[in-house]
This record gives C-alpha cells, structure tokens and sequence, in this order.
C-alpha cells in the first residue's frame, strides 16, 4: 500500500482529532501516540479505529513490529505514512513512529456506584494542566481507585498530552468525563462516601484523616482551588503539610500523596482489621471485700459476723492448722445457745 501522504484525508482526520477537542467530542475519538501506549491500549481490549505508522525511523529492539503484529491480530487496519507526516500530525517536539485512533471508553457516573468497592473515587474541579490530569489518572489507577471523575469546565482527558502523561492507565481505571461539579458531589455523597477536599492550609492533616473509608477526593484548579459555592457539600478538607518553603504540591503531586495514604490505611485495616475496629471498653469487675459471713441469732438477727479460717503455715511448712483472723469476737450459734 502506498504510504499516504499529508494532505490524504485520513491524515487530516488525524490532524484534527489531535488538535482540537470539538472534533474528539464529534466523533468521540481520541489519538493515542507511541508504542507503549498504543500497546496499552490494544492489553486493555479498547476499541481501535486505526493504526498509522512512520517506518522509515529505527525502532528499538523491534518493538515497532511486535506492537504492528499485535494489531493485525486484533484485526486493526494499519495504515503506513510517508516520511515526515508524523512530524508534522504529532504536538511533540520528537514524535513516536505510531499512533493510533481510539474510540472513547467513558462511563456514566452511576457505573462507579456499582463496582465492588465504589470506596475511593478521584474528583477533578477546574483541573486545567493536561500533565497535572494524566498523573492524576496515573496515581488513582496505581492506588486502586474506583474511577476518577472529571466534570466540566476541567481539562479534556483525552487530549494526548493527557493520554502521554497517563502512561496507560486511562486504560485501565474508569473515567467519567463530564458533569456539573455540584450534582456529581450530591449524587457521591448520597452514596455515602466522604467528601473531601485539599487545600493548602487549613484542613486536617491528610495523616490523621481516616482514609480507609468510603472517600472522594476533589481536586481543584491549580492556582485558585475550588470554586465558590461548593463549600456546603463538602464533608471536610485534608492538608499536605510542608517541610520547607514552598507552598503547596502542584495537583497531580497531591492526589498522588493521598491516593496512596488511602491504600496505605485500606491494606493496613485489612492486615489487622481489630486495631481499625471500634475497642470495646470493658468494666473493670469490683474486687470483692474480706467481709464476714453473717449468720442469724436466736430470735431472727443477722448481726454477728462470722470470719471464714484461713490456714497459715505451721512450723516446719504444714498447712493443715486453721488460724483464725484477728478482729471483732467471733459468735457462734449452736443448738445449745450461743457462745462468745
């Protein structure tokens, strides 16, 4: 097959779906760039559009055919460029030799709910860095997290720089992409998970917040947080302390230090679920007093103590002699009367 050329109209196609989101929306398509990603992609079972590759680059270790052989396999339809396409197709300064059309594999909200543990999902609020968003999808897949939702007004998570910095894991967690910020924190909260928010000062240490729980982690913007009016649906915020001077972690840093203090606190519970419980106290039991035993007296009275024996070693070892205790005279009622 000829290789096709820039102005080719599939080119084009993947020109526009790599640049501009409107056509990625449209379409519901996606570029994927490289050969691990794309490999990623085809481990996953996602579904491949199209396949075009630039052989006129060196491919290390012949990773470049074994990726080509994996897609003839899965029945892609590989399509060769001529020299230099890709170069001008990609927004990398050094492009890889492959790239791919996906479709795209977002969920609705609700199929959060109904994995088997919905108990750490990642919420992202006017995220803006396509870098920021990747890493954030990167840290929730490692920690192993529910899914990750990204509502409107953040960064698209199928634009390639946010497909690259995934490294794959857009593959492998489930994303929701889309919805209104406040209706996605009331539908969460009405499935009884925590809603927490960081922010830089403030908020309780991350350390001390009990991340084993059911949570959600919102995320805001990058430089002014999240937006107003929020506030009211949020059931607390976490701090990451600083050590040195600098102010904050940037938005990925920081979802990627509480996803894994969740799985942190979750594998610890699991490893010793009885110091994760609730302790029950118990009552320490009154230790009973050297009372005498009282027997009655003639007429019915039940006044006169009567001191049990207690033996008390001769000498030369022998247990067998009661002594009795000193205290007030022992009574003894007997048939004949009592005795003092």
């Amino acid at each position: 097959m000829t290789p096709l050329t820039y102005k080719h109209q599939r080119v084009q196609r993947l020109r526009r779906l790599a640049s501009r989101r409107s056509a990625r929306l449209a379409e519901r398509r996606f570029v994927v760039e490289g050969v691990k990603v794309v490999r990623e992609a085809l481990a996953a079972g996602a579904d491949i559009d199209s396949v075009y590759v630039d052989r006129s680059g060196p491919a290390s270790d012949g990773a470049l055919e074994e990726l080509l052989q994996e897609a003839y396999s899965a029945g892609c339809r590989v399509f060769d460029l001529a020299p230099g396409v890709l170069a001008r197709v990609a927004d990398t300064v050094t492009p890889q030799p492959v790239m791919a059309v996906v479709c795209q594999m977002d969920v609705p909200l609700a199929e959060l709910r109904n994995a088997a543990d919905p108990g750490l999902v990642v919420v992202c609020v006017d995220l803006r860095d396509p870098g920021n968003a990747g890493t954030v999808l990167r840290s929730a897949e490692s920690a192993g997290a529910t899914g990750v939702v990204c509502c409107d007004g953040s960064v698209d998570l199928f634009n390639p720089k946010t497909v690259r910095a995934s490294a794959g894991a857009l593959f492998r967690v489930p994303v929701v992409a889309g919805g209104d910020p406040a209706e996605v924190l009331v539908e969460l909260g009405s499935w009884g998970l925590s809603r927490l928010a960081t922010t830089p000062r403030g908020g309780e240490d991350y350390t001390d917040a009990d991340l084993s729980r059911p949570i959600a982690l919102i995320i805001g913007n990058e430089a002014h947080g999240l937006p107003g009016g929020l506030d009211s649906l949020l059931d607390g915020r976490l701090t990451i302390p600083m050590a040195g001077r600098s102010e904050s972690l940037n938005a990925g840093m920081a979802t990627a230090v509480l996803c894994f203090e969740a799985a942190r606190q979750r594998r610890q519970r699991r490893q010793h679920p009885a110091q994760s419980e609730p302790q029950q106290t118990v009552q320490p039991q009154p230790r009973p007093e050297n009372r005498g035993v009282t027997q009655p007296r003639p007429g019915g009275h039940r006044d006169a103590p009567v001191h049990e024996a207690v033996t008390q070693p001769r000498p030369g070892g022998h247990r067998d002699a009661p002594v009795h205790q000193a205290g007030p005279p022992t009574v003894v009622a007997t048939a004949a009367g009592v005795h003092r």
